[in-house]
């Protein structure tokens, strides 16, 4: 017998979302072992590149394992909150990078701590 909670096929599907005149394919997994945490990663249409946040656990910060929502992140002790597989969330997530990086740039992958675009999301919703 298996205990824990159960993934459904959907949740690792490779979603899509339109930028203006860029499409983009995207997509929540969680690593495990050493390095665990959350990542959602970016693939705009057309290109080779990859935007990929990664979330790991941290002082004041908690990702999901099971006992939140699927894609679940929270920072403490304001309890911010926000869901990885929520499009909304992914736009803002997104709008706040590419504000400072280039996912066009250079190098096929783009691989950024993701706390630092949570804390510019969700400050900019409050004020």
């Amino acid at each position: 017998m298996s205990y824990g909670v159960r993934v459904k096929n959907d949740d690792r599907r490779l979603r899509r979302l339109v930028v203006g005149d860029v499409t983009w394919r995207w997509t929540v997994r969680q690593r495990v072992g050493r390095t665990y945490g959350l990542t959602l990663a970016l693939f705009p249409e057309g290109t080779q590149r990859r935007l990929v946040f990664v979330f790991r656990p941290g002082p004041d910060r908690v990702v999901s394992n099971t006992y939140f929502d699927a894609g679940a992140l929270m920072r403490l002790p304001d309890r911010s909150y926000l869901n990885l597989f929520e499009p909304g969330t992914v736009r803002r997530l997104l709008d706040a990078a590419t504000s400072t990086l280039d996912p066009f740039g250079s190098e096929p992958v783009t691989e950024v701590d993701g706390w630092p675009y949570f804390d510019a999301v969700v400050d900019s919703a409050g004020a």
